[in-house]
């Protein structure tokens, strides 16, 4: 029993020589498929709510967040091209008559799929923890939104305070001298941003 085991096993082991490029192959499949969608995914975020969420960062924390999406985006990209690289191969200019260069091809194929694996799977985990420490700027970074110092020149005066809502028929402020303030949009002449209430 033992020996017809070992015997099945020496004979698997052999057949792996012949089957590991096309199971290379497979796998690559797979990460690049993983690696378009998160690219995807990742651009089609940063196009459509990005640009709003990263209007509200300090310059500084903007620049950040941008700098550390991008270099995301481009290192999930570079993972999807490894990962087709290691799927397809690349295009080979001579036939291969001899069967010891069919086996050297193979051999040598074979560390290059690995290796572009590797490399595609990097760029993927570092994407992510990119994408990850970009949110985590633009968490830490953005104030809350019923924090907003602002000023606003009415047909009566100015008021400043912090902005506690803003709808169709009014803003609410909560001044330090007047208290909460209710003001109908009608009577509002400018609203700005201001640095601080004196």
């Amino acid at each position: 029993m033992s020996t017809r085991s070992d015997r099945r096993w020496a004979e698997l082991a052999r057949e792996m020589e012949f089957t590991r490029l096309p199971e290379l192959r497979r796998q690559a499949e797979g990460w690049r498929t993983g690696l378009t969608g998160l690219t995807a995914l990742l651009a089609v975020l940063v196009l459509l709510k990005g640009r709003d969420n990263l209007a509200d960062l300090p310059d500084i924390a903007r620049a950040i967040a941008t700098g550390l999406l991008v270099t995301a985006f481009v290192l999930m990209t570079a993972g999807s091209l490894l990962a087709v690289r290691a799927a397809h191969g690349a295009p080979e200019r001579e036939i291969l008559l001899g069967g010891q260069a069919l086996r050297r091809w193979t051999e040598q194929e074979a560390a290059r799929v690995t290796r572009a694996l590797a490399w595609a799977s990097l760029c993927c985990v570092l994407g992510v923890i990119l994408v990850a420490g970009a949110l985590v700027v633009a968490w830490v970074m953005t104030q809350a939104s019923g924090t907003h110092e602002v000023m606003v020149r009415t047909d009566t005066g100015v008021v400043c305070g912090k902005l506690i809502l803003a709808d169709r028929k009014h803003v609410e402020i909560s001044s330090q001298t007047s208290g909460k303030v209710s003001l109908p949009w009608p009577s509002i002449v400018n609203m700005t941003r201001a640095k601080m209430c004196s």
